[in-house]
């Protein structure tokens, strides 16, 4: 019997693009003519993947440095949690013990989301205080629904910029609309993607959630354990929900972790105790 190994594990952007073979052969001369960096088959070829890494480091960084964005806080968390007038709204509407069920575990949930948006609030009432751009704080999140919403929401109603790094999913992910203009990105590549999460954060929140919440902060906590980057205060919002999700005084226990390892890991309860984190963290006043 013959292994059936997979010739690669990832999703190509040809894939992505669904673009047949016939339309990355250029068997003519109107494509081949084609300068290499206006022709976008060629680009999106296997072979070309690390320009294309090299493209999704670059172009985010050359619009964030014209920006004046230095310094940011990134803000992680559930894409399912939504507002409290939205949670309201869906219990209005409820019928039937599924639907009644959902909405009040929405309500329950809705005090994170509005716990993000008066934290992204609360950074961009200190960046108007602040005169020079390198003392200011921007909120950067994934640019998607849920936690992500709520943090870009904050920070764009009180008037400052804020930052989405939105990625391609085979159910599309789109922008939330309190993203800046100029300051929405997207990313192919997941890695690509979390470096910049990591490039300019001073700081990082995460909010309950799933899968995605606990690999971007596993990443982060390992680089600042394997000093890979410069310690920044980690905070976890709903210590209840991270102590049962992840026990990490039995990891101390248990010797896979040191002591020394918890000391950036901050647990709060509200917007303002994160916010107070940092202000203590880098003497904010």
């Amino acid at each position: 019997m013959s292994p059936k190994l997979p010739i690669n594990n990832s999703q190509t952007i040809t894939e992505f693009l669904n673009l047949h073979k016939s339309q990355i052969s250029e068997e003519d001369s109107e494509d081949s003519y084609k300068f290499a960096f206006g022709d976008e088959a060629f680009l999106a070829r296997r072979e070309t993947m690390g320009i294309r890494f090299e493209l999704e480091l670059l172009k985010p960084n050359v619009l964030l440095n014209e920006q004046g964005i230095e310094h940011t806080i990134t803000v992680f968390g559930s894409t399912r949690f939504i507002s409290h007038v939205e949670a309201l709204t869906q219990k209005e509407k409820a019928k039937t013990p599924d639907e009644i069920a959902e909405a009040n575990k929405a309500l329950l949930h809705s005090k994170y989301y509005e716990s993000a948006r008066e934290f992204g609030s609360l950074v961009a009432h200190y960046n108007a205080t602040q005169e020079s751009n390198f003392n200011k704080l921007h909120i950067c999140t994934g640019g998607g629904p849920g936690i992500m919403e709520a943090a870009n929401r904050g920070a764009f109603e009180a008037g400052d910029k804020t930052i989405g790094f939105n990625i391609s999913l085979p159910r599309e992910q789109h922008p939330n609309p309190y993203v800046s203009p100029g300051l929405s990105f997207r990313f192919h590549y997941f890695a690509l993607r979390k470096m910049h999460f990591m490039l300019r954060a001073r700081a990082i929140v995460a909010f309950p959630g799933g899968f995605g919440s606990c690999d971007e902060l596993f990443e982060v906590l390992t680089l600042i354990q394997t000093k890979k980057v410069v310690p920044i205060p980690v905070i976890l919002v709903g210590k209840e929900y991270w102590n049962e999700m992840i026990n990490f005084d039995h990891m101390v226990k248990f010797g896979v972790i040191n002591e020394e390892d918890m000391q950036t890991i901050h647990f709060s309860e509200s917007a303002q105790e994160a916010w107070q984190v940092i202000r203590d963290w880098y003497q904010l006043g």
